[in-house]
């Protein structure tokens, strides 16, 4: 216990002294602070017209006929407003289901820092809750703080403080999505930090726990740290799967290191981890950034027999890869081939192709076939290909009477 207690107040202190963070002030009541830049007496007066007219009489109110008020308020000043009204009433004790309905319209409002308000009441016991609140609503309130106000330190908080202070063992899924907060922020010294609060938390780490840690630190260059984690899956009980790799592949293909991320692929099959059609597709897209062509092509055609079926992406990439490296005839032939299994290839490597086309001068078949695909598909041609065309066709000696590219057709249609 006491190295738990001492790393939950090591996580808490590095994370508030963080500079990326500022503060927000807190109400220590049940109500609302007031907006109004009025005097108190005229703010009240109006917060109190403004609420709704059930909650202004004193007949007792059910928790079903309370949340049906609040459900049917849509005005952002009557919802605070009836808040405040309800906290004065003499049968206000809230339930979580009123509760999260409140938090939820109150996101909808963007009036954040009246969540934040009601999560410190909350904290400080001053509600008097029929009933203990569950993960789910402290999972809601985190996914708003994070997602929808932009305030990871309050997540970072509330996570930190469900067992001891909101009395509400966070469930896996919560942690994961505060650590994913946090490294899609960048802030990868706190997501460790985090990482490492889990025993403290009572959250036992999964597989989606540790792929995002792996995230967070091939995104944070440190491809070592990835490895360690990668080794850390059998001590944690957990077995990786193909998004584990998939992500390590990727930061190893990004270094140009596609070798080892072929390693990692035996691995993978080492392990029993079926590789899937993102996997190949990181590898494919590696293999054609250092112009390794042929082996693209070798693993698009093993991912079938492997029983992976290629995508548009796995095609596409092994376009760029002709285009790239101006095998302009196999790349109209992988096209075709591409559209005849009803993929659309995309508009650069169309405009891709013609630019090659013009520059060996393979007009004719070719560049009327490709000109007629990027109407069928929607695309329009830009002027500069237009000029491009225009120029290489009659630089060969040609002329519209015996091109055979039917610029007049593909432009009636």
């Amino acid at each position: 216990m006491i190295r738990h207690s001492c790393l939950w107040g090591r996580s808490r202190q590095f994370f508030l002294s963080h500079s990326v963070f500022s503060c927000h002030s807190m109400t220590t009541t049940s109500q609302f602070p007031s907006t109004s830049s009025s005097s108190s007496s005229s703010s009240s007066t109006i917060q109190t017209s403004a609420a709704h007219p059930k909650l202004r009489h004193k007949d007792w109110l059910s928790p079903q006929e309370v949340f049906k008020i609040f459900e049917s308020i849509t005005d952002p000043v009557s919802l605070t407003s009836s808040w405040n009204q309800y906290c004065l009433r003499r049968d206000f004790k809230p339930n979580e289901l009123l509760l999260t309905l409140l938090v939820t319209n109150l996101a909808h409002t963007k009036n954040f820092a009246a969540i934040e308000s009601l999560m410190e009441s909350i904290k400080l016991h001053r509600l008097p809750l029929a009933n203990p609140l569950s993960d789910d609503f402290y999972f809601n309130v985190i996914k708003i703080y994070g997602h929808s106000a932009g305030r990871i330190r309050k997540a970072m908080e509330t996570l930190l403080d469900m067992p001891q202070r909101f009395n509400c063992w966070p469930k896996v899924r919560t942690f994961n999505l505060v650590l994913n907060l946090l490294v899609s922020a960048k802030i990868f010294d706190v997501a460790r930090e985090v990482y490492l609060s889990a025993p403290m938390l009572g959250v036992e780490i999964d597989a989606c726990c540790l792929n995002i840690l792996i995230k967070g630190m091939c995104e944070n260059g440190d491809l070592e740290g990835a490895r360690q984690v990668l080794d850390e899956f059998p001590q944690q009980r957990c077995q990786p799967n193909a998004r584990t790799f998939a992500t390590l592949m990727h930061c190893l293909c990004e270094k140009g290191k596609v070798d080892e991320a072929f390693e990692l692929l035996g691995r993978m099959e080492k392990e029993g981890v079926d590789a899937d059609t993102v996997t190949f597709n990181v590898l494919i897209s590696g293999l054609r950034k250092q112009g390794r062509v042929e082996k693209g092509m070798e693993v698009l055609e093993s991912m079938k027999r492997k029983g992976c079926e290629p995508n548009e992406a796995s095609y596409q990439e092994v376009l760029y890869g002709l285009l790239d490296v101006g095998r302009f005839q196999e790349a109209r032939e992988f096209m075709s081939r591409m559209v005849c299994l009803g993929f659309n290839p995309s508009f650069v490597s169309y405009k891709k192709l013609i630019h090659g086309i013009c520059r060996e001068k393979l007009i004719g078949e070719d560049l009327d076939w490709v000109l007629k695909q990027m109407l069928r598909q929607g695309f329009v041609p830009k002027m500069g290909m237009w000029r491009q065309m225009v120029q290489t066709v009659f630089s060969a000696g040609n002329s519209t009477s015996t091109s055979q590219i039917s610029f007049v057709e593909i432009l009636g249609s």
